[in-house]
């Protein structure tokens, strides 16, 4: 693999500390800051916001700015957000500097993912987009457990301060590694908006919205669940978000390989097996080993589903694959808050700490209908148009076969 992938790993590490770290800081920024912890909740939720929006938004924006530049103004972004966030003086300025800090996420994924496809040859560009993600899941096993220990020792300013240290090497590396990738004389706002309309692409958004939806349904509520259903002390409350983040980066690993060699049935898998782990967890989570083997299985089969995703919106989307490879950042954020959201609605409704788990269940299963829908159909549209071309004069066959050869490709 080229090693540029090596600085798209680093700066995705950085992304995913960043992501990830405030929900084990929530009761230091509360008692700094003078406020309560659901309300210190609404900093999680604000950086959420801030990639959901800011996936569409900078990446239109961006459309004919060449793909290495982009990427260094995106990380010279995230830099800046966690900057403010160390340098916060009240709670209001510490909201903000976490919605800057969230802008850029999806847009440097995009962009990202698209810059990993072209930097190596047709048939390992899921490896390579996989590859980059690695650091996404790396942060949880590595980066945001250190983070958290860092912020309970020095405090919570001393963690956004090394966010943003990462963000400078990562901007380091990203100028040194990553060789220039001209913008397509085509690109543009227009061009994207309109890859983004397809039909199939939109249904990948939506299974990535219900599917992922799922893991974080039990993920927002891990740590409660390790104290309140395990029975385990609050001190293994780090070792079990790390065997999550294992899981993850089996999953990862997993995922680019079984994605070159065939994309929507590793995407039906991933979905299934997140599917069948949910529903079982409620029923094994009081034995404390298979509680434990859960969580790592949870976390490989649900990142599985992400380079799928990834790369079916990035091929249905066809030339113009970069906003729609951003948005699938923000169906992943709103699968983060609507997961999150339905989980505590079922705790609230006293259903049960592990309930949030059946909820993901039902979730999940809702994505893998809506993947094997979109499957369904386009294997329908693909055999009309195979019907056409052989029914055409053979000049008109052998103008038209070359597309149709291109309609399906990453073994799609």
């Amino acid at each position: 693999m080229p090693v540029a992938l090596l600085a798209l790993a680093v700066s995705a590490f950085g992304i995913g500390t960043t992501e990830f770290v405030m929900m084990g800081l929530l009761p230091n920024v509360a008692d700094d800051l003078g406020t309560s912890v659901p309300t210190a909740g609404y900093l999680v939720s604000a950086y959420a916001i801030g990639v959901v929006l800011g996936a569409p938004l900078l990446t239109g924006l961006g459309s004919r700015i060449p793909r290495k530049r982009m990427l260094l103004l995106l990380m010279a972004l995230f830099t800046v957000g966690n900057l403010a966030s160390a340098l916060a003086p009240d709670f209001g300025w510490l909201l903000a500097g976490r919605f800057l800090a969230g802008l850029p996420h999806g847009a440097f994924f995009g962009v990202g993912a698209v810059v990993a496809a072209r930097l190596v040859s047709e048939g390992r560009q899921a490896r390579a987009v996989a590859t980059m993600f690695l650091g996404l899941t790396v942060a949880n096993i590595v980066g945001v457990p250190a983070a958290t220990l860092l912020g309970q020792h020095l405090g919570w300013r001393a963690t956004f301060l090394v966010v943003a240290v990462i963000g400078l090497c990562a901007m380091a590396a990203l100028a040194r590694l990553v060789p220039h990738i001209p913008v397509e004389a085509h690109q543009n706002v227009r061009h994207e908006l309109r890859a983004l309309g397809n039909r199939q692409v939109l249904l990948g958004l939506l299974t990535a919205v219900f599917g992922f939806a799922g893991v974080f349904a039990v993920y927002s509520y891990l740590s409660a669940m390790t104290t309140k259903a395990m029975g385990f002390g609050e001190s293994s409350v780090t070792l079990v978000l790390a065997l999550f983040g294992i899981g993850m980066t089996l999953g990862a690993l997993a995922a680019g390989p079984l994605t070159d060699r065939a994309l929507r049935p590793t995407l039906y898998g991933s979905l299934g097996a997140l599917a069948v782990v949910l529903a079982v967890f409620p029923f094994v989570v009081h034995v404390r080993w298979a509680a434990l083997v859960l969580v790592v299985l949870l976390g490989g089969v649900g990142f599985m589903t992400t380079t799928p995703l990834q790369m079916l919106v990035m091929n249905k989307a066809k030339d113009a694959p970069t906003l729609a490879s951003a948005s699938n950042h923000s169906a992943f954020n709103l699968a983060n808050a609507g997961g999150a959201w339905l989980g505590g609605v079922a705790i609230a409704a006293g259903w049960g700490w592990t309930s949030p788990a059946l909820v993901g269940a039902v979730l999940a299963v809702i994505g893998l209908a809506v993947a094997v829908t979109a499957g369904v159909l386009d294997r329908d549209r693909t055999a009309g148009a195979s019907r056409i071309v052989a029914g055409a004069d053979p000049r008109s066959r052998r103008d038209a076969e070359p597309g149709a050869r291109v309609a399906s490709p990453s073994g799609d």
